[in-house]
C-alpha cells in the first residue's frame, strides 16, 4: 500500500493540510495549475481579539490570462514584515509564542523569494519540521502529465506507484472515479470532522484557522491535535 496526496500549495495552511502530509507516503504540491483569486493559495486566517483576520500575500494577477500558481509573483516586498508584525501583535500573549518567536521571525524576515510557490513551500517545510512530519514532498511540475484533471492526478499516482489516492471531500464533485478504479488505484476522501479542540487565545473556537494558531497555543503538544496522532 502506497498513499499519495496531491494538492495545491497554501499559505500557512490549517491543521488538516498537515494531517494530509502526515498521512501520505508521497505528498505532491500541485502548482502547475491555474492560480485562483481569493483562495487559500496566498492567504489564511488567524485569530485576533476582534475576530478572525485574513493574512494575505499580495500577488500579481494578469487579468484573464491563464496564470499558473508556480508563475505567480509577489507584488509587495514588505509583506513578510507586515505579516510577522501582525502575528506578533495578536499572539504575543499565547502561552507558547515566546518558544517559537525566534524561529518564525527568522523564517518570515528571510522569506524574500519573488514567487508565491517558493514562499508557501518554505513555510510548509518549516512547519513540518516543528510537527516532526517527514513525508517526502514533490512538485507536480516534475511529472509529464495529461491535460484532463482526473487523468493528471492518476498519472502522478501511477508514476509514483501509488495504490491509494487521498483527496479532500470537495473533490467528489469533479473526480472521475472510474478511471482510477480501472487503473487499480483506490480513491479515499478525507474526513475533516472530529478534531479535538484546544485552548485558543480568543474564543469562540475555530478549527479552520492557520496551523500557526495551534503551534502558538500548544507548542510542542501541537502535533497531538492532528488526527494522524490519534491513530499512532
Amino acid at each position: 500500500m502506497k498513499k499519495i496526496v496531491i494538492t495545491q500549495s497554501n499559505y500557512i495552511p490549517w491543521k488538516g493540510y498537515f494531517d494530509a502530509i502526515a498521512l501520505a507516503d508521497e505528498f505532491v504540491i500541485y502548482d502547475d495549475m491555474q492560480f485562483t483569486r481569493r483562495d487559500w493559495r496566498n492567504r489564511n486566517i488567524i485569530k485576533t481579539p476582534n475576530g478572525n483576520k485574513w493574512l494575505t500575500i499580495p500577488v500579481e494577477v494578469k487579468g484573464k490570462y491563464f496564470q499558473k500558481i508556480n508563475e505567480t509573483k509577489i507584488s509587495d516586498k514588505n509583506w513578510n514584515k507586515d505579516h510577522w508584525n501582525t502575528l506578533k501583535q495578536n499572539y504575543i500573549k499565547s502561552k507558547n509564542f515566546i518558544d517559537y518567536k525566534d524561529f518564525f521571525e527568522e523564517l518570515y524576515l528571510n522569506s524574500t523569494s519573488l514567487y508565491l510557490t517558493e514562499i508557501n513551500f518554505r513555510f510548509i517545510n518549516a512547519i513540518c519540521e516543528i510537527l516532526k512530519i517527514r513525508t517526502n514532498i514533490r512538485f507536480s511540475s516534475e511529472f509529464e502529465l495529461k491535460e484532463e484533471r482526473s487523468e493528471r492526478l492518476l498519472d502522478i499516482c501511477l508514476t509514483l506507484k501509488g495504490t491509494d489516492y487521498y483527496s479532500g471531500p470537495a473533490a467528489k464533485a469533479y473526480m472521475d472515479e472510474q478511471i482510477f478504479d480501472e487503473a487499480g488505484v483506490k480513491i479515499n476522501y478525507f474526513d475533516y470532522s472530529g478534531y479535538t479542540e484546544y485552548q485558543q487565545l480568543y474564543p469562540p473556537f475555530d478549527h479552520g484557522v492557520s496551523i500557526l494558531d495551534l503551534i502558538f497555543c500548544e507548542g510542542e503538544n501541537a502535533a497531538n491535535f492532528l488526527k494522524s496522532s490519534y491513530n499512532e
